[in-house]
């Protein structure tokens, strides 16, 4: 049998680091917290992205909230999807209370009450900074997956984006991509044939009703000016300590449209905008996504594809990703096998299914001489996890049942008062929160609409004016006017006129 000499020696050989690195918390041998095997993850390698997993109220809250201070301790800002509004008490200090000191004692980890600096982001209506795109920023491509069209559909938005950037028609909003698609069908028909091809209207209709079904999740207030800038994510504050950034998504739970949306723009522009980092030593941000099933369970193949492909290029910007979930199998394997950090908290085995899940589950980390993995996985307790990472090497560390540090700030919400608070002294509030709605597509094309209805409106006006001279011109006489001239004419009439003239000559 092993001894814990061996164990503590087993875990520090496999989480030593030269450079920086965060501590999780103590390891866990046969039930014991050990004060002398700390859980340290080495800063290099949180690019490399993670995945969070476990049932419901096993503590992973708690475990995004330490890895969040750790890491804005270091200068590393933190960019966190909100779901279900655990994480605003981060902005505020915690407070010390008996189980936390002894929790701290057993792992030999000291603790102090803190709050960091924390900006508030909304994709609605919430209280906070507003987060927008524009339909352009998106390009064809992803707009196309996004909407889950097929490569006839796909075609037919690369035209429109084409015919608007030929034309210096800006694409902001819903609004202004559902105007091009009427007037190509309508007014604009005959101009897009003859420059572009010929369009069918069912396709123009299908894609359409796509728009309008993304417009009644709430898109059309995500898609707009300003455009979010990616950059002001990044920022340290005064005190060296990188700033939390919190999505705030208790309303859009039941819009997983919207959520994917925004998430897969988010990457994207994130990929585009930041440099290159090779083989730096440590990550430029950290981004959790909580309840990451509502990207995963409604995206089209292509936009899984997307996800895919993003996750395996971004980290070489520097941008590490973490998926937080209540069950691995959640997350698409092709995901799965990209992510460096596992940290597992409790699973459930109410049934054999749950059982066949935390069998496979178990089979995802690594084979431990210390551990039967199927039976830890049921039997951890709140605030425990088992936890492998990867070495400044790249290679897996040791698996390890780990008793989690306690978060440092409030673990609870904010008050709306506290809330309000952050809002009004945050400089992007004031930066993004003025809605602009400048000349775009929309307006362009309505004016362009209006200049054909009036031409032609005066072009028919002057071609029923010309019907009716030449009707004019053309019509028979009158008998009146028949009659008249047949008296004028006639020889009676001329002879007495010439007599009338004769005798006024005689005079």
């Amino acid at each position: 049998m092993a001894s814990k000499e061996d164990f503590i020696s087993h875990i520090n050989t496999g989480y030593a680091t030269k450079g920086e690195s965060i501590t999780l918390g103590g390891a866990i041998f046969n039930g014991e917290a050990l004060p002398d095997a700390h859980i340290k993850i080495p800063l290099k390698t949180l690019n490399r992205h993670g995945l969070i997993a476990g049932a419901t109220g096993t503590g992973k809250t708690k475990t995004i909230q330490v890895f969040s201070e750790q890491l804005s301790l270091l200068g590393i800002p933190v960019l966190m999807m909100d779901i279900k509004g655990d994480f605003s008490g981060i902005a505020k200090p915690g407070v010390e209370q008996p189980f936390i000191t002894e929790r701290h004692s057993k792992i030999n980890i000291p603790y102090q009450v803190s709050g960091f600096p924390v900006e508030l982001l909304t994709l609605s209506k919430q209280n906070g900074v507003r987060l927008r795109a524009t339909v352009s920023e998106f390009g064809p491509v992803l707009f196309s997956r996004i909407l889950d069209l097929n490569d006839t559909q796909a075609g037919v938005v690369a035209v429109i984006f084409k015919y608007c950037d030929d034309n210096q028609m800006p694409l902001l909003d819903l609004k202004d991509i559902k105007k091009v698609i009427n007037y190509i069908t309508e007014e604009g028909k005959a101009e897009i044939e003859e420059h572009y091809g010929k369009i069918s209207t069912s396709t123009t209709g299908t894609i359409l009703r796509k728009i309008i079904e993304l417009e009644q999740q709430g898109a059309d207030i995500f898609f707009g000016e300003v455009s979010f800038d990616v950059n002001d994510l990044m920022r340290i504050d005064e005190n060296g300590k990188g700033y939390v950034n919190i999505i705030r998504l208790t309303d859009i739970q039941d819009k997983p449209k919207l959520f994917s949306t925004f998430m897969l723009s988010l990457l994207a522009e994130i990929y585009n905008v930041m440099p290159e980092q090779g083989d730096s030593g440590q990550p430029e941000l950290v981004i959790f996504i909580d309840e990451a099933h509502l990207i995963f369970n409604q995206a089209s193949k292509a936009l899984l594809d997307q996800i895919e492909t993003i996750v395996k290029l971004i980290r070489s910007k520097g941008i590490g990703i973490y998926f937080v979930t209540q069950n691995p199998m959640d997350v698409p394997s092709s995901v799965l096998a990209q992510l460096g950090l596992k940290i597992q908290h409790a699973l459930r085995a109410f049934t054999a299914n749950d059982r066949k899940a935390i069998k496979m589950t178990s089979e995802n980390y690594p084979i431990s001489e210390y551990y039967k993995t199927d039976e830890l996985l049921t039997s951890l307790g709140t605030g425990e996890a088992l936890v492998t990472a990867l070495n400044e090497k790249g290679i897996p560390t040791p698996l390890a049942a780990t008793m989690m540090r306690a978060p440092m700030s409030r673990m609870d919400v904010l008050t709306d008062a506290e809330i309000g608070e952050i809002n009004n002294s945050s400089k992007l509030t004031r930066k993004y929160n003025e809605v602009i709605d400048r000349e775009s597509a929309y307006e362009m094309l309505t004016k362009k609409i209006q200049d054909i209805q009036q031409q032609a409106a005066e072009t028919a006006q002057k071609e029923q004016e010309a019907k009716q001279e030449k009707k004019a011109a053309n019509e028979p006489m009158s008998q009146t006017t028949k009659s008249i001239i047949k008296v004028v004419t006639s020889a009676t009439f001329i002879r007495g006129f010439f007599g009338v003239l004769t005798k006024i000559f005689k005079k």
